[in-house]
C-alpha cells in the first residue's frame, strides 16, 4: 500500500517522523529544508514519503475530472512531458499546480504518483472545474425588458461559460446600470447560483432585481450665473427636468445629466461667453429620497465681434462673403452662428453652399481669432477654394423596378455639369417625390478624385411598393350592399403592355399613372372611371399628358314608375402640364380641357340656384378650361417634414350670356337657363411643413374658394360648387362632380347654416374658406405602413354669396386623429374633432364631439 504525504503548494511544512539524527544541528537544518508532511488543504499535492529527492523519468500522465477542458492542453500547461525527468519531491510539482491555478479554471488541483517502475514514475492530476453556465433568468421584472437587459447581460454571460465570482458580479452591475439609466437610481440585483441538474458541474443564475421606485429630481439650482436667468438656464436642459414642471419626466439619468451640461455651456457660447464653462456640480438626496442637483458656472467674459478679415478669396470678393456672413462689427460673439453661416445653414445660406454651388467640392473655410482685446474679438477667415469638381460619372443602384431613364431624368447631377450642393439635395428631393422609393434608405455617396479633379455620384436606391388595391363591399342602408374595386398602378409601363416578358405582375418602371375604378349596387348607384398620364411626354422634358373619364349614376325608385329619381354625369378629360424655369424650376402650370355633360330627372337634391330654385330635370353641358398654377418644394408626400405646396387655380367656362346680351333669361325656365352652363371658378390652396423638434411636424394649411358669374341675370351656377363639413368622403351618396366636397373636421354638412337650404336638404354653397393647423409625430417611418398621429385645431365656414363673405366668422375645432399609410390601400385613419361652435349640438364634449373616418385618400 502506498503511503502518502500532501504538500501544500506554496509552503511545505514537516511533521515529526522517526529520523536517525546525528546531531541537534542537522536535525534542525534537515526539518526546515525538506519537509516530509503538510496539511491537506485545497491546493494539496500528495506524493511518497522520501528521505531525499530523486530523480525519476515521467513514464506517463493521466488527467482526472476534466470533464470541459481538454487532456492535453491540461498536461501542457502544467509542463509535463513523457519522457522528462523529474526530482521528487522538487520545484516541478510546485510550478504546475500553480499553472493550472492561473487558468483560473479550477476550484481544486492535486498531483499525485500512480506507480513507479524501477525510475519511471507515472502521475496523475487531479482536476475540479468550476461550474459551467446552462441558462439565466430574472425575477422581479416584466418579461418585456427581458430582451433589454440580455442585451448588457450577454456581454458577461456565455452559455456553457465558466461561472465565476467577476462574472456574476459584472451581470449584477450590468443589470443594475441598466435600471439606473431609466432612473432607477436604487435599483439593486442579487444573484443566485443553483446547480442544474441538466448537465453535471452546471449551474444557473437567477437575478433577483428590485428597481425600487424612480428617483426624481426635486430642484435644479445654479450658482454664478449673474447674467442669465435659472429659469433658462433650465430650460435649455433637454432631459433634465425639475419635478415641479408639467409634462416633465424629472428622472435623472447621468448620460442625458452630462449632455445636458454641455447644452448649458453651448448656450453660453451663443451669448458671447465663449470662456463660459460648469466648474463642478454637487447632488444629494434630501430627507424625501428626491434628488437635489447644484450646478456652479463660471460664466467669464462678454465677447463682441470686431474686425472680420478674409484670405485666400479669389473668386468671390470680401463685399460679398461679408454679405453671405451677415455678421457686423459689434453683433455678440456666437461661435455657433459663425459655423452656421460658414458652412452649415439648413436655407443654404452659407459661404460653403456659395462656394460647393459653384463646383468647389474641395472648399475649406477655418475661422482664426488672430486678436483678443478686452471683450473684442477679431477674426480671420481663411479660405482654401481648390480646384473645381466635374461630376464623371452618376451611378444608379437599387431600382429593381424603376428603369433608370425614369430616375435620371429627375436628376440635377449631370455626367460633365460642375459640382453642385443643391443640385443634389434637389435630385434627392425629386426622387422623394416619386414615391417610388424609400426616404428612410435613399443615400448618396459622392467619392471624389482629386488627381483628376472629378467626382462621382452614386444614389443608392431601394424601391418600395407604390400600387394600390381597392377591394371593398359596404352596407349602405336602404341601397343595400355597395362594392368596390380599384386599382392604381403608380409606375406603369404602357409601352410594355404587349411584352409578355415585362408582365411581372405588370408592365411596370416607366413612371406612368393607370388607374381603374368601378363602384356600383346595381340599380340604385353605379360609378366607373379611368385615367392614364405620361409625366414625360416624349421623354425628353417634364410636359405631362393626362386623359381621364368617368360616368357616375344615382337612381332611386324602380324605372319607368313615378317615384324614380336619377342623376348622371358624364365627363372627360384631356390635361397638358409642363415645369417652368422662372422663377425657379419648383413651379409647375398645367391646362385641362373639361366635357361634361349632366342629367338630371326629378332629381330634387344639391342643387339650387341663388334663387333658391332648385334644379332637378333638364340636360346640362358643363365644358370648361381649367388653368392651374402650382409650386412645391414637399420633399416626401406621404409624411412631409418641410417644404410648402401653394396652388393657385381658376376654372372657366365660355361666356355664353356675353354672345346674346339681348335674351331675356329671367323668363326662362331653369333647364333652358342652366343648358350650357357658365361660371369662373377660383382656388386657393397651400400648406406649409417645417420640423419642431426631432420628427415632430408643424403643418400650416388654408383653403379658399370661391364660384362666380359673368352674368348677374342667371347669377351664380347651381354646379360646382362647394360642401363643406363632414368627413370629405368623396362617397356614394354625395360623390359626384358638380360639387366639391371639402372636410370640416367638428362638424356634419347640416351644421352650417349656409349648407341647409330654406326648404330643408343640405345645398352646396358658392364661397368657402378652411384654416388648418397641425402638429403631426410619426410612430413608424417604415414605407410598408407610414404611421402617424396628429393634434389639430381648425376653422372654416362657407357663405352662399361673396357680399356675405366674412373670413373671421369660422366655426372652430380641435381634435386628435391618426393616420395609416399602406402602399395598397392608400391613406387610412380617423379624426375625432370637438366643435364649439355649434348651437345646435348638446354642450358637452360628447354632444359637439365628431367622429371622422378616411379612406383610401386624405379629404381636402
Amino acid at each position: 500500500m502506498k503511503q502518502l504525504t500532501y504538500l501544500q503548494s506554496d509552503s511545505m511544512q514537516m511533521n515529526t517522523k522517526a529520523f536517525f539524527l546525528k546531531s541537534l544541528l542537522s536535525l534542525t537544518f534537515f526539518a526546515l529544508s525538506f519537509p516530509l508532511f503538510a496539511q491537506e488543504v485545497q491546493d494539496t499535492i500528495p506524493v511518497l514519503e522520501y528521505t531525499e529527492p530523486i530523480e525519476y523519468e515521467i513514464g506517463g500522465i493521466k488527467v482526472i475530472g476534466a470533464d470541459y477542458s481538454d487532456d492535453n492542453a491540461v498536461i501542457s500547461i502544467a509542463g509535463f512531458r513523457v519522457g522528462d525527468k523529474i526530482r521528487i519531491p522538487g520545484p516541478a510539482i510546485q510550478k504546475a499546480i500553480k499553472a493550472l491555478w492561473k487558468l483560473r479554471l479550477f476550484t481544486d488541483v492535486k498531483i499525485v504518483k500512480e506507480k513507479t517502475i524501477g525510475d519511471i514514475v507515472f502521475l496523475e492530476i487531479y482536476v475540479q472545474e468550476r461550474p459551467r453556465l446552462t441558462r439565466h433568468s430574472y425575477q422581479g421584472v416584466k418579461k418585456s425588458v427581458h430582451d433589454d437587459l440580455n442585451d448588457d447581460v450577454n456581454k458577461y454571460l456565455l452559455k456553457g461559460g465558466i461561472v465565476t465570482e467577476n462574472v456574476k458580479t459584472n451581470a449584477r452591475e450590468a443589470i443594475e446600470d441598466y435600471f439606473i439609466g431609466k432612473g432607477y437610481l436604487d435599483a439593486v440585483a442579487t444573484v443566485t447560483e443553483i446547480p442544474d441538474s441538466i448537465r453535471p458541474n452546471s449551474v444557473r443564475l437567477v437575478f433577483n432585481i428590485d428597481r425600487k421606485d424612480k428617483v426624481k429630481i426635486r430642484n435644479i439650482t445654479f450658482v454664478g450665473n449673474d447674467n442669465v436667468k435659472s429659469k433658462k438656464l433650465r430650460k435649455q436642459m433637454e432631459d433634465t427636468k425639475e419635478r415641479r414642471r408639467l409634462f416633465a419626466s424629472s428622472k435623472f439619468i447621468k448620460d442625458e445629466y452630462e449632455a445636458d451640461k454641455e447644452v448649458i455651456v453651448a448656450f453660453y457660447n451663443t451669448l458671447g461667453y465663449r470662456d463660459a464653462k460648469i466648474e463642478s456640480d454637487s447632488l444629494y438626496r434630501d430627507e424625501d429620497g428626491l434628488l437635489n442637483i447644484q450646478v456652479n458656472i463660471d460664466e467669464g467674459n462678454q465677447y463682441y465681434f470686431r474686425n472680420i478679415s478674409w484670405k485666400g478669396n479669389s473668386i468671390y470678393d470680401e463685399q460679398t462673403l461679408a454679405n453671405i456672413l451677415s455678421i457686423s462689427r459689434g453683433d455678440i460673439y456666437n461661435q455657433e452662428l459663425l459655423q452656421t453661416r460658414l458652412s452649415f445653414s439648413q436655407d443654404g445660406r452659407d459661404v460653403s453652399t456659395l462656394y460647393m454651388d459653384n463646383g468647389y467640392l474641395f472648399f475649406q473655410v477655418d475661422p482664426i481669432e488672430v486678436a483678443v482685446e478686452g471683450d473684442s474679438i477679431d477674426l480671420e477667415i481663411r479660405i482654401f477654394e481648390g480646384p473645381q469638381a466635374t461630376i464623371d460619372k452618376v451611378v444608379i443602384k437599387g431600382n429593381d423596378r424603376t428603369h433608370e431613364h425614369v430616375v435620371r431624368r429627375q436628376l440635377r447631377t449631370l455626367p460633365g455639369k460642375k459640382f453642385s450642393r443643391s443640385d443634389i439635395i434637389r435630385s434627392q428631393r425629386e426622387l422623394m417625390n416619386l414615391n417610388y422609393f424609400n426616404p428612410e434608405t435613399l443615400g448618396i455617396n459622392t467619392p471624389v478624385n482629386p488627381q483628376r479633379g472629378t467626382v462621382d455620384i452614386e444614389y443608392a436606391l431601394e424601391e418600395k411598393p407604390s400600387d394600390q388595391l381597392e377591394l371593398s363591399a359596404g352596407w349602405g342602408g336602404i341601397q343595400g350592399v355597395i362594392g368596390t374595386l380599384g386599382v392604381s398602378f403608380n409606375n406603369f409601363s404602357l409601352r410594355n403592355i404587349f411584352n409578355k416578358e415585362a408582365w411581372r405582375p405588370l408592365p411596370q418602371g416607366d413612371g406612368q399613372r393607370l388607374s381603374l375604378r368601378a363602384q356600383t349596387n346595381g340599380d340604385f348607384f353605379q360609378s366607373y372611371n379611368a385615367s392614364f398620364t405620361e409625366p414625360w411626354l416624349g421623354g425628353r422634358k417634364p410636359n405631362s399628358l393626362t386623359v381621364a373619364g368617368f360616368f357616375n349614376r344615382f337612381a332611386f325608385g324602380q324605372r319607368n314608375t313615378e317615384s324614380y329619381r336619377s342623376l348622371s354625369i358624364r365627363q372627360a378629360t384631356v390635361s397638358l402640364g409642363t415645369r417652368l424655369k422662372w422663377p425657379d424650376d419648383n413651379f409647375v402650370t398645367s391646362t385641362s380641357l373639361n366635357l361634361q355633360t349632366l342629367s338630371l330627372d326629378d332629381w330634387a337634391q344639391n342643387f339650387t340656384t341663388d334663387q333658391n330654385e332648385r334644379v332637378d330635370n333638364g340636360n346640362f353641358n358643363n365644358f370648361s378650361i381649367t388653368q392651374s398654377l402650382v409650386r412645391s418644394t414637399v420633399s416626401d408626400p406621404i409624411f412631409p417634414k418641410d417644404g410648402s405646396r401653394i396652388s393657385l387655380s381658376v376654372q372657366l367656362t365660355p361666356p355664353y350670356s356675353l354672345f346674346n346680351p339681348d335674351r331675356d333669361y329671367a323668363s326662362e325656365s331653369v333647364e333652358d337657363r342652366y343648358r350650357f352652363v357658365e361660371y369662373h371658378k377660383w382656388r386657393f390652396d397651400a400648406d406649409w411643413y417645417t420640423p419642431i423638434v426631432g420628427n415632430l411636424v408643424f403643418k400650416a394649411q388654408a383653403k379658399i374658394g370661391l364660384l362666380g358669374s359673368y352674368n348677374s341675370e342667371i347669377g351664380t351656377s347651381p354646379f360646382e360648387r362647394f360642401q363643406l363639413g363632414g368627413d370629405g368622403i368623396n362617397n356614394q351618396q354625395f360623390g359626384f362632380a358638380g360639387v366639391d366636397i371639402i372636410s370640416l373636421r367638428g362638424y356634419e354638412v347640416e351644421d352650417l347654416p349656409a349648407n341647409v337650404s330654406s326648404a330643408g336638404g343640405s345645398v352646396a354653397t358658392p364661397v368657402y374658406s378652411k384654416f388648418t393647423v397641425e402638429l403631426r409625430y410619426p410612430l413608424s417611418l417604415n414605407p410598408s405602413s407610414t404611421i402617424f398621429v396628429l393634434a389639430f385645431a381648425q376653422g372654416g365656414n362657407a357663405w352662399n354669396s361673396t357680399r356675405e363673405y366674412n373670413p373671421f366668422d369660422l366655426r372652430r375645432s380641435a381634435g386628435l386623429g391618426l393616420r395609416v399609410f399602406l402602399p395598397m390601400f392608400g391613406t387610412l385613419g380617423f379624426d375625432y374633432g370637438i366643435g364649439f361652435d355649434n348651437p345646435n349640438k348638446e354642450q358637452t364634449l360628447q354632444g359637439l364631439g365628431n367622429f371622422n373616418i378616411i379612406l383610401g385618400f386624405e379629404p381636402e
